[in-house]
């Protein structure tokens, strides 16, 4: 009796035994398992942030898409090389991101390790609509837009002209609220020149505000407040109307970074210089003769 007890006891140890070490094996697995997925989204996270970075570059400085990606992948993790980065047909960048992860308790079944892969690519596009645009217009004629060969010109110090613009009650100023006409009220122009139109705008025809609101101290109070930031301006190339009906053929987009604004009489100036600008976009097919004036919206498409 003694003797079957004794070996009734040490068959359960043996089978607890057994039953540790395919318990601690699973935990082992779930933990390496977890550190390999964690490993993957890290390293798309670094290929996202790589790729998005490397297609601003374009189309202006296409040779620079490859340093931007490299430049971001090494801030978010590393290990991506110029090798690493493909650039499709002038307008894309692909970043491949490779990373060795080892296993901490998997070792002990003699697997070293798992080779994760990420990759994305991200496109540069004019975009067809934009958000986040102020109530202020360009003439396209302007020297750093179209005037002057080899323009537009980016980082160049200029001034802007604010006033009539050549058809009664046109003051430079945009309705932006789709096609109603009539005066907008001045908190709303405040609301957008500090905040952008939060909505998506498309090139078409908009309605003049009619009135000088320009020289108002809520305008120029919150013109002030975006001084040393971009802004999102339209630009046009045909003025029709007059008043209230008084429109603006938006043809574009350019971004302004403000620097000082000034108010003379019922006129006045904004000084800056136009940029190179990431927009809050959509892909669309733009019509023939779209101008570039550096607005740009980059997203990720794979």
């Amino acid at each position: 009796m003694t003797s079957r007890l004794a070996d009734q006891r040490g068959q359960s140890a043996v089978m607890t035994l057994l039953f540790l070490t395919v318990l601690l094996g699973m935990c082992a697995g779930v933990v390496d398992v977890g550190a390999w997925f964690k490993a993957h989204r890290a390293a798309q996270a670094e290929a996202d942030a790589a790729a998005l970075a490397g297609a601003q570059a374009f189309p202006a400085n296409p040779a620079n898409a490859s340093v931007l990606a490299v430049q971001y992948a090494t801030k978010n993790g590393g290990g991506v090389t110029a090798g690493d980065v493909t650039l499709l047909a002038n307008s894309s960048v692909r970043v491949d991101v490779r990373r060795e992860v080892p296993g901490v308790f998997s070792k002990v079944l003699g697997i070293a390790g798992v080779r994760v892969h990420a990759h994305a690519t991200a496109k540069a596009y004019q975009p067809g609509e934009v958000r986040w645009v102020a109530p202020i217009v360009v003439r396209n004629t302007h020297p750093q837009l179209f005037g002057t060969p080899g323009c537009p010109c980016f980082d160049q110090p200029t001034t802007l002209t604010l006033g009539p613009q050549g058809a009664p009650g046109a003051f430079s100023m945009l309705n932006l609220d789709d096609d109603s006409t009539g005066t907008v009220g001045t908190s709303t122009m405040v609301d957008w020149i500090e905040n952008g139109y939060n909505d998506l705008l498309n090139l078409r025809q908009y309605y003049s505000d009619p009135g000088a609101k320009y020289n108002s101290s809520q305008i120029q109070s919150a013109l002030q407040d975006r001084y040393g930031t971009e802004m999102l301006f339209p630009v046009y190339d045909l003025l029709t109307g007059s008043g209230s009906n008084a429109e603006y053929r938006v043809i574009g987009w350019v971004g302004f970074h403000i620097t000082h604004t000034e108010a003379v009489g019922s006129s006045g100036t904004l000084t800056g210089w136009f940029t190179r600008y990431i927009a809050d976009g959509i892909d669309a097919a733009l019509p023939p003769g779209t101008p570039d004036t550096g607005v740009r919206s980059i997203s990720l498409i794979d």
